[in-house]
């Protein structure tokens, strides 16, 4: 086995587990705490229509007039949750699923006739960590530090970042930067496993720390068994970081 190799293709995945991890967990407890569970699921999709719809009409899926469509594709459909939060508070969950299923149908349509369109959904769904490289990082590492940046230096900025209808914005700029590499599945993963692992009866907020470990060492473990045994590395994370997530829980009630 040529580690070299291994290490080459292995430790740019890794890193981009890190890079989501940082920028997920924080939102994912607050998705948590206002019991909006699915809506990344919704923005993921729509994110990814919008790549569907600028491979459809022939741009370059890394390109940057994808990212653009992409970008405009979630911001506009977090601008539309936003908005119906306001109006229908108490159907919000419905109305994300709805905008969900919507959204991946209508992928479905625009691939219809794509003789490729299976394989190109595969890819939305489970990502592509494990072919990322070192400069798909950038955009990612550029997010994570300037939303650490606000955290650790302008806390007092926090409140209104994460107010309704701003935080609706953020989310959605966070999932397009992430969906494309680590697929819808990896994205709903992130946020929500991690966060509710760790969110016990007597706090409302998950600790930020023992979330990160648990999100590494599923990242880790994923990554390293599906090299292993050659099996889809998205998938295998996802299970490795629901395992991490119910240890936790076990361990903390033993």
């Amino acid at each position: 086995m040529d580690w070299a190799l291994q290490l080459s293709i292995l430790a740019p995945a890794l890193v981009a587990g890190l890079l989501v991890l940082a920028t997920h967990i924080p939102l994912g407890r607050e998705v948590l705490r206002r019991g909006i569970i699915f809506i990344d699921l919704a923005i993921a999709q729509i994110a990814g229509l919008g790549v569907i719809a600028a491979h459809t009409l022939g741009w370059e899926v890394h390109g940057w007039a994808t990212q653009v469509i992409a970008l405009s594709a979630a911001l506009g459909g977090a601008a539309l949750l936003g908005w119906a939060e306001t109006r229908w508070q108490h159907q919000q969950e419905a109305l994300i699923g709805i905008v969900f299923v919507l959204a991946a149908t209508g992928g479905l349509l625009l691939l219809a006739n794509n003789p490729h369109g299976g394989e190109h959904l595969r890819e939305l769904l489970t990502g592509q960590i494990l072919w990322v490289n070192w400069a798909d990082l950038v955009p990612l590492a550029v997010l994570a530090g300037v939303f650490w940046l606000v955290v650790w230096q302008f806390p007092h900025w926090l409140p209104r970042l994460f107010a309704r209808r701003t935080f609706y914005l953020v989310f959605a700029v966070v999932i397009t930067f992430s969906v494309q590499i680590v697929g819808v599945y990896l994205v709903f993963a992130s946020l929500v496993i991690p966060a509710l692992a760790v969110m016990g009866k007597a706090q409302e907020q998950p600790a930020l720390l023992p979330a990160f470990g648990l999100g590494v060492l599923g990242y880790a473990a994923g990554i390293a068994v599906s090299a292993w045994l050659d099996l889809p590395t998205g998938a295998s994370i996802v299970w490795f970081l629901a395992l991490a997530g119910l240890g936790y829980r076990l361990a903390s009630k033993a």
